[in-house]
């Protein structure tokens, strides 16, 4: 009879199965149970852990400070999660992490970037830290973003139990490109120059392949730096981009480009202080006299949608800016209140995007 009970009781408790999946770049990565207790190689992924959990900070035991979060985002998970301040640094420059610093932290899981793929370093870090009985899983919210975002949201639910939660934003992110995308078959692509860290001098810096070309193709336009430049980043001339000639210019800027006289937007900035930016960066001699800035067809937008999936707002931001006939009811203001109010733990006060002041 106890054995009896003690099985019964022993069959009651809950109990998780071994869970294997497939990450980023194909490698198979078993657990003994969901993640509790992770290493982020990029400390900016803590906000798409948050899409996923209501209190992603009690996840986190370390993170690379490389990449961290802005501190705008930093400061509102810190008003709601003080115990963010707790999260051990195992690295603090590009591609530089701290095996001994992770080992010591005994985590269940280690979540690293693609980017991290193919370094010498990080490939040995990663040998060691297996070695030591500790998984690893690559993700991408950058490289690849449109094929490979959802996907690795996906295998973040899977490895730390939020699987419904994964789908629900995913069900949310396919709704909005759907539209986007069947809105757009036969229709014409204006030409686009991305303007990226933008400033008013050292033009000009833009994208060819990857991230922001993935956003504007997604959103209806034609990249023409990829003609120009070969990979994810470049330079071209000013000459260049006059000599082009594109139907619209898009900025890039941040907090950071502040001490450069740039463009400055994104979290923690107020529309004002933006506009201004913008205003200033446009007024500059050679961005002035582009067809695209005379026209009206010239916008700026937050640099660091460029490694998470709320880029979906700036898709269609993009779209309405590049057809506007097409997506006259589009809302991206409203997609990203959305997602924070409906997948987010907190919410980050700032200015998004900005145009020209009429």
């Amino acid at each position: 009879m106890i054995r009896l009970a003690l099985a019964f009781a022993l069959t009651a408790l809950p109990a998780w199965a071994e869970i294997s999946a497939t990450d980023i770049i194909g490698r198979e990565v078993v657990l003994d149970a969901p993640a509790q207790h992770i290493v982020l190689g990029e400390g900016r992924h803590m906000a798409v852990l948050g899409l996923l959990h209501d209190d992603p900070v009690s996840l986190v035991a370390g993170w690379r400070l490389d990449k961290a979060l802005d501190p705008p985002t930093l400061a509102a998970y810190r008003a709601k999660f003080p115990a963010i301040d707790a999260i051990a640094p195992v690295g603090s420059g590009n591609r530089d992490i701290s095996v001994e610093s992770i080992i010591a932290l005994q985590p269940d899981l280690v979540v690293l970037s693609q980017m991290d793929v193919g370094d010498p370093g990080m490939e040995t870090a990663r040998s060691q830290i297996e070695a030591a009985g500790i998984p690893v899983a690559y993700v991408d919210f950058f490289a690849k973003p449109l094929e490979n975002s959802i996907p690795s949201l996906r295998l973040l639910g899977k490895l730390t139990g939020a699987e419904a939660r994964a789908e629900e934003f995913a069900a949310f992110y396919d709704a909005h490109l759907t539209t986007i995308r069947e809105r757009l078959e036969g229709a014409d692509r204006p030409s686009v120059f991305f303007h990226v860290h933008a400033a008013p001098v050292g033009c000009c810096s833009t994208v060819g392949t990857g991230v922001f070309h993935d956003f504007i193709t997604t959103a209806g336009g034609r990249n023409i730096g990829q003609d120009a430049v070969k990979g994810v980043l470049g330079n071209v001339s000013l000459e260049y981009l006059i000599g082009a000639d594109p139907d619209f210019y898009v900025a890039t800027g941040g907090a950071h480009m502040a001490a450069r006289g740039g463009l400055v937007l994104g979290s923690g900035v107020d529309a004002t202080q933006a506009q201004d930016s913008f205003d200033t960066l446009i007024a500059a001699p050679g961005l002035s006299s582009l067809r695209a800035v005379e026209e009206g067809h010239a916008a700026g937008v937050w640099h660091l949608f460029n490694d998470s999936p709320v880029h979906v707002a700036l898709i269609e931001y993009l779209a309405k800016t590049f057809h506007p006939d097409l997506f006259a009811d589009l809302d991206p203001a409203k997609t990203l209140a959305e997602i924070e109010t409906r997948f987010s733990p907190v919410q980050v006060p700032g200015t998004w995007w900005v145009t020209a002041d009429q």
